[in-house]
């Protein structure tokens, strides 16, 4: 009989333990090998990333963004240790020039009321360009450096597009991300990621926009995210688009798109079919482009790497979120309250 209390004494005591270690600890919104990322970090980010809260968003709403939010931030942690570990920290003279780069366009007062917009310091600024420097440095190392674009490559891209080389006017080529308020069965996007009205549309649109002002990579947010089932599998290209049908779309749009400069990004552009974000990647003059045009090679080349880098960074976060012990206390708790009043 003692050995039966005894072994069953064990057993609760061992269930008591296990059921403690399971408590989140004080302030942590999740733990990525051990390292904590608290309520604090993910309060600060969620301000500057939400600085102004669409109207009307339901609580449900919030936390969605909170846990979409959390899994960024537990992605880069998972890449900074990776590039910790590999010494590929960002220097201080690197994230000084970043953040003289991002200065330039403004005044002082203007540079100021962004960051002030955004709920953060000139230090939280320089530790999220750190962070972002780091990453890059990573990502660089373990994947871009590895790409190879053979002149075979380019020129088999040349003979099966061709005749998108052959601009009769003046064209600019373009990349979007499309948010539609009609849920659609024939979206595949990475994240099978669907508004169902104009409302989750609108807060979609508006995160993917955020996200694009912290520096994440335009291609990898329309395959995870774009609803437009023929350009998000390539990033969002959506090729050469001839000036004159931007006109008869809408002149004020001609005019919007013809004055961004290359690889810059529009605002939200809102139509009857929903939301875009438009990206120009290069504006052309009229005429036939020929294999041997050094600007030909170098788009077809940018093309070609920034399928391959898309891919594979996709694959390379999942491989390491595989190799991760993380444990995500806000997406357990809002499993455990399930169906409960708030």
């Amino acid at each position: 009989m003692n050995r039966i209390l005894l072994t069953l004494a064990a057993r609760a005591l061992a269930l008591s333990m296990a059921a403690c270690s399971r408590t989140p600890p004080a302030n942590v919104a999740a733990q990525v090998n051990g390292h904590s990322i608290t309520n604090d970090e993910l309060e600060k980010a969620y301000r500057s990333n939400y600085s102004q809260q669409a109207e009307g968003a339901s609580e449900d709403q919030i936390m969605a963004q909170r846990l979409d939010l959390l899994g960024s931030l537990i992605n880069n942690e998972i890449m900074l240790q990776r590039a910790e570990k590999l010494g590929l920290n960002a220097t201080d003279a690197d994230v000084d020039a970043e953040i003289a780069k991002m200065r330039s366009p403004y005044t002082k007062e203007e540079f100021e009321k962004q960051l002030a917009d955004r709920h953060m310091t000139l230090d939280d600024l320089k530790a999220q360009q750190r962070r972002k420097l780091t990453i890059d440095k990573l990502i660089n190392k373990d994947i871009t450096s590895k790409i190879t674009i053979t002149d075979g490559d380019v020129k088999a891209f040349y003979e099966a597009n061709k005749a998108s080389f052959n601009l009769a006017e003046p064209a600019v080529h373009m990349a979007q991300i499309f948010v539609t308020p009609y849920p659609d069965a024939n979206v595949r996007n990475l994240k099978n990621s669907k508004a169902q009205n104009d409302k989750e549309a609108k807060l979609k649109i508006e995160d993917i926009l955020s996200r694009l002002k912290r520096n994440e990579d335009f291609g990898m947010l329309a395959q995870n995210y774009s609803e437009d089932p023929n350009t998000s599998p390539n990033g969002g290209d959506m090729g050469f688009v001839r000036e004159s049908d931007l006109e008869k779309a809408n002149p004020e749009l001609r005019k919007m798109v013809v004055s961004l400069p290359n690889n810059g990004i529009s605002p939200i552009i809102h139509t009857q079919e929903g939301y875009r974000i438009l990206k120009v990647i290069t504006k052309e003059p009229a005429g036939q482009r020929e294999l041997n045009d050094p600007r030909v090679q170098q788009s077809i080349r940018e093309t070609l790497i920034n399928s391959k880098n898309n891919l594979l960074q996709a694959a390379y976060y999942e491989v390491a979120r595989n190799g991760a012990k993380i444990e995500n206390y806000l997406a357990k708790s809002v499993v455990d309250n399930a169906g409960k009043n708030k």
